[in-house]
């Protein structure tokens, strides 16, 4: 852990809207900071805020202006549009006059100061920080928004997983070419300098998105001309998901966070110590904007009277793979990369008797039911082949969509899956957080997926000089701090993961990945899982509603084949 620079240095690249006295008058009161990149709102509708945070994927601009331009300025200003009626134009007008009276009792009287009840904060403090009672740190929560973080540091947060539900800023839909003070959004750690590698990173860096920018017109112009039914905005989208190979592991998104203050109190503890000083970094500021509003939540983060626990239990969370990296090379004394192949998927475990098991967790809850376990599985396994599609068939009666999830009996039987794909589309996979997922560190080391809409386009040297160039300075980093080289990975670079997930998670996992709006690096991943699941538990994969299509674009509603799929188990 480089402790040399104070952890402002460590601050990803960041530039703050400028707002007139007026602006900043209606926004205050409704977050934590305006000038800052981390920051909590303040906004307790849960539909207003639900639908900020979810513009974070869809915009390149900060959250405190969108909040300003679409849901205070239209109201406190409000323009009657063609298309309100009467009772809209209404509704608008007396929502404004709430909203200003609102804004104008708060100027006085502050949210923070508002709901800092004592009472309340004082339960907390004793039967949380003091008893350790966790779980009624779940029964409250609240959103932490960074506007730029680096895809690592993203990735970090959001491996936590459970209780804590991430948003951030699409590669599909949003152009990555802009800049902020003549710089590329992607992130420098100041440590590059000490090791003389900082030139040859940020040359790199540079290097992959010029690539972007120059072949991102070309590119659009080049589709509308093959493709001139389609629409503008699907071109730029699927222009955007060809490229976005070309952007690396450094690339600053913006992210939303909702999660409850156990779940953030882990967050940062688990980041405080971490060996990559942005991390540290983030640790730090969400701890500072979150202690605004939960400080008794965060009480454990930083505990004076227990330091010494406190720094040993962060020192154990964010360090576990630093610990066991010597073992490797005792293990293995040729310390070489193992080949992986292009994209694949190997089934390499799964349960034998899952079908039965599944089967027999149908019936357990039967109300019928009242014989143990060991009884079910074993009359089970000796029913026949129509016997059991029979029963399946009963319980998943009336299930038409894939977002009508499947009941718990199917997590009865696991499958573990080894998965080697793209940085990009991976990232779309890692969202998936009901099951066991590791990875290995970003890298360079198993080659990159070249898209074929940039070898028919004829873009293919501009695009490998680039990916090279990083590739270079990866191995340069590598050497020196292999944590460190994840930043100049690129999202075309191959990842090899872990998937170790039930039934019930395939189900979900596999059918919403497969759509034909879903990206086709990850859609043809999952078709070979399916294709993997089906060989295994034929009867299983019989009621999945994976769609096994291809397409050019992805496009929206119901494709012919899932279709009649449907309608043969209905």
């Amino acid at each position: 852990m480089n402790d040399k620079y104070p952890i402002e240095k460590f601050a990803p690249l960041f530039q703050a809207d400028e707002y007139s006295a007026e602006e900043r008058l209606l926004l205050s009161p409704f977050f934590t900071n305006l000038d800052k990149s981390v920051y909590v709102p303040l906004i307790l509708a849960p539909e207003l805020i639900g639908a900020l945070c979810s513009r974070t994927s869809r915009t390149a601009e900060d959250l405190r202006l969108i909040y300003l331009r679409e849901f205070v300025d239209p109201f406190i200003n409000p323009v009657r549009e063609e298309k309100d009626t009467n009772a809209l134009w209404e509704e608008k007008v007396s929502y404004g006059k709430n909203l200003k009276a609102f804004i104008e009792f708060l100027k006085g009287h502050s949210v923070l100061d508002i709901f800092s009840n004592p009472k309340a904060r004082a339960f907390y403090i004793k039967w949380l920080a003091e008893y350790g009672d966790d779980s009624i740190a779940q029964m409250a929560g609240g959103h932490l928004i960074f506007w730029g973080l680096s895809q690592l540091a993203i990735k970090h947060f959001e491996g936590q997983r459970i209780a804590l539900a991430p948003i951030e800023k699409s590669t599909r839909y949003v152009d990555y070419s802009k800049k902020i003070k003549g710089h590329y959004l992607y992130y420098t750690d100041p440590t590059f300098e000490d090791l003389n590698l900082k030139n040859d990173y940020e040359m790199a860096m540079d290097g992959l998105f010029d690539t972007y920018t120059a072949l991102l017109p070309r590119l659009i112009e080049r589709l509308s001309k093959k493709y001139p039914e389609e629409k503008p905005y699907v071109l730029k989208a699927k222009a955007f998901d060809t490229l976005r190979g070309l952007l690396p592991v450094s690339t600053l998104s913006q992210v939303s966070f909702f999660g409850n203050g156990q779940s953030f109190e882990h967050m940062i503890s688990r980041s405080l110590r971490h060996s990559l000083g942005e991390i540290r970094w983030a640790g730090e500021r969400a701890l500072e904007e979150l202690n605004q509003i939960t400080p008794s939540f965060l009480r454990r983060v930083k505990d004076d009277e227990k330091k010494a626990i406190v720094g040993a239990y962060q020192e154990y969370l964010a360090n576990k793979g630093r610990r066991v990296k010597e073992f490797v090379p005792r293990l293995f004394e040729d310390n070489l990369v193992s080949p992986m192949p292009d994209a694949d998927v190997k089934l390499v475990e799964y349960d034998s008797e899952g079908e039965s098991k599944i089967i027999a967790g149908i019936l357990y809850s039967s109300p019928n039911n009242h014989r143990s376990w060991d009884e079910l599985l074993s009359k089970v396994s000796g029913v026949s082949r129509e016997e059991r599609r029979a029963i399946l068939a009963a319980y998943l009666d009336g299930r038409a969509q894939r977002w009508q999830k499947v009941g718990r009996a199917f997590e009865n039987a696991y499958v573990r899956f080894e998965i080697t794909m793209n940085i990009g589309a991976w990232r779309d996979l890692h969202r998936h957080r009901m099951l066991t997922q590791m990875r290995q560190n970003f890298s360079c080391f198993h080659g990159y997926d070249l898209p074929q809409e940039v070898i028919e386009a004829g873009f293919e040297a501009e695009f490998r000089k680039a990916i090279e160039r990083a590739e270079n300075v990866f191995s340069k980093i590598f050497k020196r701090d292999e944590d460190l080289a994840q930043y100049a990975a690129t999202f075309a670079h191959r990842l090899r993961f872990m998937q170790w997930e039930n039934l019930r998670e395939c189900f979900w996992e596999m059918e919403l990945r497969t759509i034909p709006e879903g990206h086709p690096d990850y859609r043809h991943i999952e078709q070979k899982k399916f294709k993997l699941v089906e060989k295994i538990y034929p009867l299983i994969a019989e009621y999945m509603l994976v769609n096994m299509g291809e397409y050019d674009f992805a496009r929206r509603g119901q494709e012919e084949k899932i279709q009649k799929k449907m309608e043969k188990l209905l």
